[in-house]
């Protein structure tokens, strides 16, 4: 009897370890849940509170969703702004669920959320960036831009149970044909003002040499016609210093002028002279006073 008790016993309690662990449920820190009865959900079946949970086992079951704010990356997109300019967008959301109810009711899940929510991102960033000049998106209004689609996106997924946290343009370029083409005219360009400077600065080098050129050569007549007139001033006191030593002695100027065409004639070396013995070049060799009378003492 006692055998009987104990198994009955040893039942009941399994059953009831059974019945706590299909009655009991954790909502972590990260999650939030809604609990459904019979596949329906029920209004007082939002838990966003972590911790342990009772719900009726068998009729009730739970669907967790993320609490924290999630990433959502959508594939570039060419978008014609309003200048008729084509770009090259590339943008990024980030968003949370904050009705877990309604979000399951409108998507049931994280993956048809993302499909919904990229198809109406691309939408808003074609309506924002499409009513926007290309110097608009690129520089002047980007932040205003981010935020206009933000609030469109955020309009759009309103009956979803989502928010919006964020919208954000990684880039926005020129296609890559437009790209090539914008840099060969750049390219273009800057070659022509190089070639513009280059052409400029050869001429300022050819004036600038031609000015030197020109300072150089008057510089250079003046110096020469200096030195021709120092030149002429010493020729005309040598001349007057000879004239006044050849007045004062003859015999004596005589005599040196010809010691010093004897120097000069008579160089060391292969010197020949064809000449008679008694011209006048070589008086002074057989007379020393070259055939003039002696002065007279007085």
């Amino acid at each position: 009897m006692i055998r009987v008790i104990l198994v009955f016993l040893a039942v009941i309690l399994t059953l009831t370890s059974s019945l706590a662990y299909l009655s009991l449920f954790m909502v972590r820190q990260t999650q939030q849940a809604i609990v459904l009865e019979f596949g329906r959900p029920i209004e007082q079946g939002v838990i966003t509170k972590p911790g342990l949970h009772w719900k009726i086992p068998i009729a009730q079951t739970v669907y967790y969703f993320d609490k924290r704010i999630l990433d959502l990356d959508t594939l570039p997109q060419e978008v014609i702004a309003s200048d008729q300019k084509r770009l090259v967008v590339d943008a990024y959301a980030r968003f949370r669920i904050t009705d877990p109810l309604e979000f399951y009711k409108t998507v049931r899940s994280e993956l048809e959320a993302r499909r919904r929510l990229s198809a109406f991102l691309d939408s808003s960033v074609r309506r924002a960036l499409g009513a926007s000049t290309f110097q608009d998106v690129v520089r002047d209004r980007r932040e205003e831009l981010m935020k206009l689609i933000t609030d469109q996106v955020n309009q759009d997924a309103e009956d979803l149970g989502i928010e919006i946290v964020d919208v954000r343009i990684k880039r926005a370029d020129l296609p890559k044909e437009n790209s090539e083409a914008i840099y060969r005219r750049m390219q273009t360009e800057r070659e022509r003002e190089a070639a513009e400077f280059r052409a400029k600065g050869e001429a300022e080098a050819n004036r600038i040499r031609a000015r030197a050129d020109r300072e150089s050569t008057i510089i250079l007549a003046q110096a020469t016609e200096k030195a021709d007139s120092i030149r002429g001033d010493g020729d005309a006191e040598r001349n007057r210093i000879f004239a006044g030593a050849f007045g004062k002695d003859p015999n004596f100027f005589s005599f040196y002028r010809s010691m010093q065409a004897y120097e000069a004639g008579l160089q060391a070396g292969e010197t020949r002279l064809v000449i008679s013995p008694n011209s006048d070049f070589f008086k002074y060799f057989g007379d020393p006073l070259g055939g003039a009378k002696p002065a007279s003492k007085k």
